[in-house]
């Protein structure tokens, strides 16, 4: 298997046209990573770093800037150009997406073909502007208060110039990352957007591999993590990236007929296929919507000075926070929610089953119609259990790895979560186009037998 994938990686770069799209996606990385050290104007950055060290060693990077952080490949951390990162874009595609489901003019677009697809596309980047011009205020007001800090003066000259020059520079960011992926989608490989956010999680691995190697170190001061822990560690990680894997590229097959017409007035068989109905439909989706709510009052908290003051606001964020039973049960419960409520949105069981109905197509021992509509609903119902329970498990992981193991959250964080999904399917989809263009040019794949299925497969 592992001949066969370096015999697949050579093989990249002997298609010219591939090739061309691999160096030219790995170019446009590479620009995004050097953007993520370009400071932005008027702030104090060794304050800024010193209070984000101070920070992540206190509880090992597992608040709700460490988490930012990670998706952001650093940047958040270091206050430069790019801190937004691409989560404005992708929070905008995600409201979009539930836009068009429930309003009749943009269902219309969405039917529309490309040209329809090229104005939701506006629509969201729109949107992108409108989100990041929020958040780049309230970050501007953020870094604006020395409370936030310690006392501590991040900000060299504070008020409305350093606030415009501020959501300025952080919009005019986030929207060159927009741009980047955008590229990346036209000229290279795979999907540009998830890229820009894998390659940003994977920045962060040096860091966790350096915190990890002074657990190992008695004399580091940092306590000593015992080799078995280390064997069970990797354990869990080999199984984490299966598991992933599996659900990922899981479905259920439902059988479909098709009838024709034969030289009378009677019905013969016709070609059959299938409906794959996908395990886990949501994918990080749900996870990203739940952990948007349920940080959401401990973000607000720390953007607005003496907002944690009030009495009401403090209780609920301290029952929300990690290591409290109510977190992770409302984290589960928004997940479960979640998964189901975006499987409804993307997949409606009426439409398939009256298009089967309009081509002759029916479910082999289901009545054309509504029968087949509640069948495909029931089935997917069930399957969904299964992809959002594991989608809870995988969510919760690091928090489990970090209490256990008594690591920081950033090391946990390469053993599940948000982070794993995202680097597994998107290493997923990556593969299935390139090995798509080798299969093309009559090039063997990553796979002797069988065939990579991407996520929105």
């Amino acid at each position: 298997m592992i001949s066969q994938f370096l015999k697949g990686f050579s093989n990249c770069f002997k298609v010219p046209e591939l090739r061309k799209k691999i160096l030219f996606t790995i170019g446009i990385l590479a620009v995004y990573r050097i953007g993520c050290y370009v400071p932005t104007p008027g702030i104090n950055g060794a304050a800024l770093n010193a209070f984000f060290q101070k920070m992540n060693s206190a509880n090992g990077g597992g608040n709700v800037f460490g988490i930012m952080d990670m998706f952001s490949g650093g940047a958040l951390g270091k206050m430069t150009v790019l801190s937004l990162g691409v989560m404005p874009y992708i929070s905008a595609s995600i409201i979009m997406q539930l836009l068009t489901a429930v309003i009749p003019s943009l269902e219309k677009l969405s039917k529309e073909g490309q040209a329809g697809y090229k104005v939701i596309t506006q629509y969201t980047r729109y949107g992108t502007v409108g989100l990041s011009l929020v958040q780049a205020f309230f970050i501007a007001l953020w870094l604006e208060s020395p409370a936030t800090f310690g006392g501590m003066q991040v900000v060299d000259h504070p008020g409305w110039g350093f606030r415009l020059t501020t959501v300025v520079t952080l919009t005019a960011g986030s929207v060159f990352l927009m741009w980047l992926g955008e590229r990346i989608q036209e000229s290279g490989v795979g999907n540009g957007m998830s890229l820009v956010i894998t390659a940003g999680i994977l920045s962060r691995a040096p860091t966790a591999y350096h915190y990890l190697t002074l657990l190992l170190n008695p004399q580091s001061g940092a306590g000593q993590l015992q080799p078995m822990a280390i064997v069970l560690m990797c354990f869990f990680l080999i199984a984490v990236i299966i598991s992933v894997t599996l659900i990922s590229q899981g479905q259920r097959r439902i059988p479909v007929q098709y009838a024709r017409r034969g030289g009378t007035t009677s019905t013969v068989a016709g070609q059959g296929t299938f409906i794959p109905l996908k395990v886990d439909t949501a994918g990080i989706i749900a996870i990203i919507f739940a952990q948007s709510i349920i940080l959401f009052p401990a973000t607000i908290s720390s953007f607005i000075p003496h907002a944690g003051h009030n009495f009401w606001m403090a209780q609920i964020i301290t029952l929300i926070q990690r290591g409290h039973w109510p977190y992770y049960v409302l984290y589960a419960a928004l997940i479960i929610f979640f998964c189901y409520f975006y499987t409804a949105i993307v997949f409606n069981p009426m439409d398939v089953a009256d298009n089967l109905k309009k081509h002759g197509g029916f479910v082999p021992g289901i009545r054309p119609g509504k029968e087949t509509a509640d069948y495909l609903d029931y089935v997917l119902t069930r399957i969904t259990v299964v992809g959002s329970l594991f989608i809870c498990v995988i969510a919760v992981m690091p928090d489990w790895i970090m209490a256990s193991f008594k690591v920081p959250y950033l090391v946990a964080s390469f053993f599940g979560g948000t982070g794993i999904l995202i680097i597994v399917g998107v290493m997923l989809d990556t593969m299935k186009q390139i090995e798509s263009h080798l299969q093309m040019h009559h090039y063997e794949g990553f796979m002797k037998y069988g065939q990579l299925r991407g996520r929105r497969s």
